[in-house]
């Protein structure tokens, strides 16, 4: 469930920040890369801060 929250979260912030870029006439290209960038960052932060902890 928090790796689902965490998720929502990133797509919210990815998409805003694919919309401003857009607004700021900044080519799609560079929008691809930074969403590609983002997507990648928010997949390991929350696989990261959600998974169980060992019990070793």
């Amino acid at each position: 469930m928090s790796f689902g929250i965490y998720i929502l979260g990133y797509i919210v912030v990815i998409a805003g920040a694919a919309y401003l870029m857009h607004l700021a006439h900044i080519p799609q290209h560079w929008i691809i890369g930074v969403v590609v960038i983002l997507v990648g960052a928010g997949l390991v932060t929350g696989v990261t801060n959600t998974r169980q902890k060992d019990s070793n």
